[in-house]
């Protein structure tokens, strides 16, 4: 078993619950947001559910700058509803699962280097940038959604067992 197959159950369960999180976004509060300082509910999610494509880009590049000299900015792809933003993530997942599980030890160990405008960021190796630049970073963010969601009285799914909102139904399906 490779390094990137080792993964897999891993990714598996987060892609799984990531997915469970996105399902439950709501179309008609996808402009709203807690703070000024904080991105739209739709920004979010397609945040997230964009972020599979990183672990795909990873492996099968050296080197990402994400504000070239002389060249666009990169950004985000442009999701405007619950079921663009599925599609997507259905699609980024699916690549990333096949990177993963076909990528060699030794490519994934290989250094990966994230730039802003030819300044380096960071140098990674491949595995470590999975890791915590991608899945760290995807759960980080599916946690500041369910937030959102509490805010916005959206059920809480549960992730690594019941959430409060799954309790409270099955503690009255029992009554």
């Amino acid at each position: 078993m490779t390094i990137g197959q080792s993964m897999l159950p891993e990714f598996e369960e987060e892609m799984k619950n990531t997915r469970k999180v996105l399902e439950r976004v709501p179309d008609d509060k996808w402009g709203w947001k807690p703070h000024t300082k904080s991105g739209t509910v739709g920004w979010l999610a397609g945040h997230i559910g964009t972020i599979p494509e990183w672990i795909s880009m990873t492996i099968s590049t050296q080197e990402f700058d994400y504000a070239p000299v002389g060249g666009p900015p990169y950004e985000g792809p442009k999701i405007a509803n619950r079921k663009e933003l599925l599609a997507a993530f259905d699609k980024g997942s699916a690549e990333a699962r096949a990177a993963l599980a076909s990528v060699s030890d030794e490519e994934i160990m290989k250094n990966w280097k994230l730039l802003a405008g030819g300044q380096e960021i960071f140098v990674l190796p491949r595995v470590a940038c999975i890791r915590g630049v991608c899945m760290n970073h995807l759960i980080h963010h599916r946690a500041q959604l369910t937030v959102y969601f509490r805010l916005l009285d959206v059920p809480v799914p549960g992730l690594y067992g019941p959430s409060a909102d799954e309790q409270q139904s099955a503690a009255g399906a029992a009554n």
